[in-house]
């Protein structure tokens, strides 16, 4: 069974006290943004939630991509009762670390790729930088690298599916099929990685 990369951004961070039990559910699997310092209680009320959101990122089994997202979105929802999950990210950011293992390139070739100093230049720009280091979209990264990922291929038809789910059930919940409807019918149409 593959395991897939995806992060969700959710409603809000989770509270210390939240932490337990999705720990216990996913037994350490996924990791979440965290609010741990008192001033910030005042997150809890309802018309402060939107002002700060919070994320969780994951590599989970399981049969396709689809099950595995609902699989955590269920995980965290149920861990920390109010926050709900917005919106999932299945193109990894990387760092030059994570670049080197996924091309099986030594970090050295992997930075004379980035600064261009040594053969093909026009390496994907960063998309961000976080703490003085710099990350870089995983589909972009695979294009230059000529990688066929296969999950790339699975990634991108049921992200957009899961988004239309998840925004569809924040607006009209009544509407929105059951998670299991959802996977259902992206297993009929994406096909799977092997």
């Amino acid at each position: 069974m593959p395991s897939y990369d995806f992060a969700l951004i959710l409603s809000r961070p989770l509270y210390e006290d939240e932490l337990d039990p999705l720990f216990d559910r996913t037994h350490g699997g996924v990791t979440v943004s965290i609010v741990s310092e008192p001033q910030h209680d005042e997150l809890r009320s309802p018309d402060r939630s939107a002002d700060r959101l919070g994320s969780a990122s994951c590599c989970w089994p399981g049969r396709t991509l689809a099950v595995a997202i609902m699989e955590v979105v269920e995980h965290v929802e149920t861990s920390a009762p109010g926050v709900h999950v917005l919106q999932v990210e299945a193109d990894p950011l990387l760092t030059i670390r994570d670049i080197s293992e996924r091309v099986g390139r030594s970090l050295d070739s992997v930075r004379h790729a980035i600064t261009g100093s040594r053969g093909v230049t026009g390496f994907p720009s960063s998309e961000m930088s976080t703490a003085g280091h710099r990350l870089w979209r995983w589909s972009k990264v695979a294009a230059w690298y000529g990688v066929d990922d296969p999950q790339l291929v699975e990634a991108k038809p049921t992200v957009q599916a899961i988004n239309g789910w998840l925004a569809l059930r924040d607006v009209v919940p009544d509407v929105a099929p059951a998670p299991e409807e959802v996977t259902s019918a992206l297993s009929l149409v994406i096909p799977h990685v092997a």
